[in-house]
């Protein structure tokens, strides 16, 4: 039987959705040929940090630069998963080395690892067994603003209201 995923919507402020434009998607990167071609492109430089990705809705890896936005790389789509991922060296090839859901405007709960393994396995690549720096995202059933929740202090950074321990940034998603 195969696990559930969830879709995750755009959340975030209005702002970075007009980065959404024809092309802005991240590549996709189906397989390790795919990969390959990919990495042989980018300069050394840019491999030494972690890039921003997407999951597609059909589980494929989008990648783009660190400093594109989510939903750009997500061509403005809904996404099973989103954060920042960095890839190194080892003998025998290239894997990944840190991965996590930090998207503020995906907010993607912790379960979206389920789809970024997935996406991460048609690449090839070896990855770690779970998110390397995991991110807790909540909105406040008060004020309605989206908060991280650090040291399991379910708490609204912003009106400190309580927050619920289950994920709610977009219920419809």
């Amino acid at each position: 039987m195969t696990e559930a995923v969830r879709s995750y919507r755009y959340a975030g402020p209005p702002g970075p959705l007009t980065t959404v434009r024809p092309g802005s998607a991240g590549c996709r990167i189906a397989s390790s040929t795919a990969f390959a071609r990919w990495v042989a492109l980018r300069p050394a430089p840019e491999l030494c940090e972690p890039f921003t990705y997407a999951v597609a809705g059909d589980g494929v890896l989008l990648l783009a630069p660190r400093r594109s936005e989510h939903v750009a790389c997500a061509g403005g789509g809904a996404v099973l998963g989103a954060g920042e991922i960095g890839f190194a060296r080892d003998a025998g090839g290239w894997m990944v080395d840190g991965v996590s859901n930090l998207s503020t405007g995906y907010c993607p709960d912790t379960s979206s690892w389920t789809a970024v393994a997935r996406a991460v396995d048609r690449t090839g690549l070896a990855r770690p067994d779970g998110f390397t720096h995991e991110v807790v995202f909540r909105r406040c059933p008060g004020c309605q603003e989206h908060s991280v929740v650090r040291e399991d202090h379910f708490f609204c950074v912003f009106c400190d209201g309580a927050l619920p321990p289950k994920w709610n940034v977009d219920p419809a998603g």
